[in-house]
C-alpha cells in the first residue's frame, strides 16, 4: 500500500545542510498516538529532499531504520510491523534512492555526505531525545560514520548494525595484519579482499546502463532465493527498484573500500553498538569485526547463521535484537539473549547465560543432566511425567543457588510438548541446549509383548525425542544464532538382542534420526549429539516393564536387574558429564559407558553374521 503524504509534516529548508527546521515536540496524550499506515513527510538536506515515512507509536521512543544498496526503504517493511507497537519508526529513502534526490555528480555519495543526511532525519524527527537505529549495508557504513562523531552518543541512543562494517575501523583491522604478514594474519585480510573485488566491476562507467537494462525485481529475488533461501514474498522492493540500484552504484564509485587499508583513521564512540554477523554473507567476512571492542565502550556481537539480506530473512530476529539492546540501554535488566552477546563480559562458567531444556529431569540421567548444567551456570527448564519428581530436582538445583523452572510434561502428546514449547519461548526465552532423555523401559520376547506396549515405547522413546526436536528445534532455527540438541539413545541401538526388540527399536530410531536432524540443522548452527549410555544404574530399571508374566514375576525380575546395574556401578552423573561435554565440543555420536564404547567399534568390526549368531543365542529377558 503506497505511503499518505502529509504535506503539513514538512520542514522548511534554512539552507544549511544537516540542520532542517524541527517539528513541534509530541505531545503526551492520555490516548497513545498511533500510526497504522506510513506517512510520508520531506526531510530538507540543503538541496536534497529525503523521503521520510513515520509509522507506530508517536509517542514512543524513536527508531530511525537505514537501508543500504540496492534498497529503498521498502527493505524494512518485515521488519517495521515487530516495531510498530512499541516505537515510533522511522524508514527513509537515502539518496539516489526511491523518492529522495538523486544528485547528478558521483562525489555527493561519499559516506560523510549521507552521514548529513542521516543527522538531518534524525534532527527532524527526534529533536528533543537521541533515537535509535537499526541499518544495514551501505546504511550502516553511514550510520557507522555518524556514530563516530564527535557528541554522537546525545543524539545517538544506540546503533544495531547489519552487514556494515566501519571502513575506518576496517582498514585499521587489516593495517594491523599486513604489518604482521604471517599465514594467519594475511588470510582475513585477503579473503575480504577477495570479497569486494566485485565493486571494482560496480564502479564503471558503463554498470549503471547495464543495470538498467538487466536488472528486474524478479531476477533479484531469485538471486536471493539461490543464495540464501529467501522466499519470493518476503523480498519487498519498490517500485523504483532498477533505478535505485542503478543510481545506487554512485555510492560504490564515491567510496573506494579497499583504500581505507591506507588511510584509514582512528574513530572512536561511545554509542552502545550491536553487530548483527551474517555468517554467510558474500560481501562483509565476520573476521573484520574482530578488533571493533577497540574503538567501542560498548559492543555486543551476535553471530546469525543467515545470508547479507538478514533483514528479508530473519526479520523478527532483527527486531528483537534492537529491541533488547533499545531496553537494556533504557534501564531495564538485559535478557539472557544480550548478556550472552555482550563482548568482554566476563563468563567464569561455561554455561553462564545460557538456558537449557531437560526432559524426563525427574530422576536418573535427566536429573544429574540438568544439575551438571546448572552447575555449569545454565539456567534450566525442567520436565518429566512425575510433576512431585521434577519439582525435587528444582529443589536440588536451588540448593547450590541455581535456577531452574520445573513442568508436567508428557513427552508422548505432540500438541503438549508444542505448547510447552511455545511457553518456555514466551515466558524464558529460546533455549540454548535441549535434552531430549525421557523415556522408559520394556522387556519381553516380541511375540509376548503387546502392541499396545510395543506403541507406548515407541510414542515415548522415539516420538518423545522427534516432538521435542522439531518444537525446539524450529525455534532455534527461526532465531538464527545455532543452538544445541542432545538426544539420548541407548547401547541397544547398536548391539541387537533378544528380548528387549521394543526399546531397542525405539533406541535405533533415535539413533538414526539424530543422524539425519544433526545433517539438515548443520546449516541453521544446531547442533546435535546422540548419547549412548551402557549399563547405567537409574530409576529406569525399576520402572521397566515385562510383559507376559504377572506382577510378581515382573517385580522379581525388575529387582534383579536393578542389582545387577547397581553392581555394575555407573552412576548417571557420569552420563550427564558426558552430555555437557558432548555440547560443549558438538560431538555427533556419544556412547558413554566402556562396554557401550567396545560395543560400537565392535559392531563395526565384527560381521554381522556373527552379531547376529550371537544374538540368536542369547537370552536376557525371557
Amino acid at each position: 500500500m503506497a505511503p499518505r503524504t502529509d504535506t503539513r509534516a514538512e520542514t522548511a529548508d534554512t539552507g544549511k545542510p544537516g540542520t532542517p527546521k524541527r517539528p513541534a515536540r509530541r505531545t503526551k496524550r492520555t490516548q497513545p498516538q498511533v500510526l497504522t499506515e506510513p506517512r510520508q513527510r520531506t526531510v530538507h538536506n540543503g538541496d536534497i529532499e529525503l523521503a521520510v515515512f513515520e509509522q507506530g507509536l508517536l509517542d514512543g521512543p524513536t527508531i530511525v531504520l537505514v537501508h543500504g544498496w540496492p534498497d529503498s526503504h521498502h527493505l524494512w517493511d518485515n521488519v517495521v510491523p515487530h516495531l510498530v507497537d512499541r516505537f515510533y519508526v522511522v524508514t527513509y529513502d537515502s539518496r539516489g534512492h526511491g523518492q529522495s534526490t538523486n544528485p547528478p555528480d558521483y562525489q555527493a555519495f561519499r559516506i560523510p555526505e549521507l552521514a548529513t543526511d542521516f543527522f538531518a532525519v534524525l534532527d527532524a524527527v527526534s529533536p528533543d531525545a537521541p533515537a535509535h537505529v537499526l541499518a544495514h549495508d551501505w546504511g550502516s557504513v553511514t550510520v557507522w560514520d555518524a556514530v563516530c562523531e564527535p557528541d554522537a552518543e546525545t543524539r545517538i541512543a544506540s546503533f544495531t548494525s547489519v552487514s556494515g562494517p566501519n571502513l575506518d575501523h576496517a582498514g585499521r583491522w587489516a593495517r594491523k595484519r599486513f604489518a604482521r604478514p604471517t599465514p594467519f594474519n594475511l588470510a582475513g585480510p585477503l579473503a575480504q579482499l577477495a570479497s569486494v573485488a566485485y565493486q571494482f566491476a560496480f564502479m564503471a562507467p558503463v554498470t549503471p546502463a547495464l543495470v538498467r537494462f538487466g536488472l528486474r525485481e524478479q531476477t533479484f529475488r531469485l538471486g536471493l532465493r539461490l543464495a540464501q533461501g529467501t522466499p519470493f514474498e518476503q523480498v519487498t522492493l519498490g517500485d523504483s527498484f532498477t533505478a535505485d540500484a542503478a543510481n545506487g552504484l554512485k555510492i560504490y564509485r564515491a567510496n573506494l573500500v579497499v583504500g581505507k587499508v591506507f588511510s584509514a583513521r582512528d574513530r572512536h564512540t561511545k554509542v552502545p553498538v550491536q553487530l548483527i554477523v551474517p555468517a554467510y554473507d558474500p560481501a562483509v567476512r565476520p573476521a573484520v569485526y574482530a578488533d571493533e571492542s577497540e574503538w567501542t565502550d560498548q559492543l555486543w556481537r551476535r553471530d546469525l547463521k543467515a545470508g547479507h539480506w538478514v533483514p528479508y530473512s530473519h526479520p523478527q530476529v532483527l527486531a528483537r535484537a534492537a529491541i533488547q539492546l533499545i531496553d537494556a540501554v533504557s534501564g531495564a535488566e538485559p535478557s539472557r539473549e544480550l548478556r550472552r552477546a555482550e563482548v568482554g563480559r566476563p563468563r567464569p562458567r561455561p554455561f553462564d547465560d545460557h538456558l537449557v531444556v531437560v526432559t524426563g529431569a525427574g530422576s536418573g540421567i535427566g536429573r544429574e543432566t540438568a544439575l551438571a548444567f546448572a552447575r555449569a551456570g545454565a539456567e534450566l527448564v525442567i520436565s518429566d511425567i512425575d510433576e512431585a519428581a521434577v519439582r525435587e530436582t528444582a529443589t536440588l538445583i536451588a540448593e547450590f543457588d541455581g535456577l531452574a523452572y520445573p513442568y508436567r510434561l508428557d513427552v508422548a502428546d505432540e500438541a503438549a510438548v508444542q505448547a510447552h514449547a511455545d511457553e518456555v519461548a514466551a515466558v524464558h526465552g529460546v533455549p540454548d541446549v535441549v535434552v531430549n532423555n525421557a523415556g522408559i523401559g520394556q522387556a519381553a520376547p516380541f511375540l509376548r509383548t503387546p502392541s499396545e506396549s510395543f506403541k507406548r515405547v515407541m510414542d515415548i522413546n522415539f516420538f518423545g525425542v522427534v516432538h521435542g526436536s522439531r518444537a525446539f528445534g524450529r525455534l532455534m532455527a527461526d532465531r538464527g544464532t545455532g543452538g544445541h540438541i542432545v538426544n539420548v539413545s541407548s547401547m541397544a541401538a547398536y548391539t541387537p538382542q533378544q528380548g528387549f526388540s521394543a526399546y531397542s527399536t525405539s533406541k535405533s530410531a533415535v539413533f538414526t534420526f539424530s543422524d539425519c536432524l544433526r545433517a539438515e540443522l548443520a546449516k541453521d548452527g544446531i547442533g546435535v549429539s546422540t548419547v549412548c549410555p551402557g549399563i547405567v544404574h537409574t530409576n529406569i530399571v525399576r520402572t521397566t516393564e515385562f510383559s507376559g508374566v504377572d506382577s510378581e514375576k515382573e517385580q522379581a525380575r525388575q529387582q534383579l536387574f536393578d542389582t545387577l546395574y547397581r553392581w555394575r556401578s555407573y552412576p548417571p552423573s557420569k552420563v550427564a558429564k558426558a552430555i555437557v561435554r558432548a555440547v560443549q565440543r558438538n560431538s555427533a555420536v556419544v556412547p558413554v559407558t566402556p562396554e557401550a564404547w567396545a560395543a560400537y567399534y565392535g559392531t563395526r568390526l565384527t560381521p554381522p553374521s556373527l552379531l547376529r549368531f550371537g544374538a540368536a543365542r542369547a537370552a536376557l529377558a525371557r
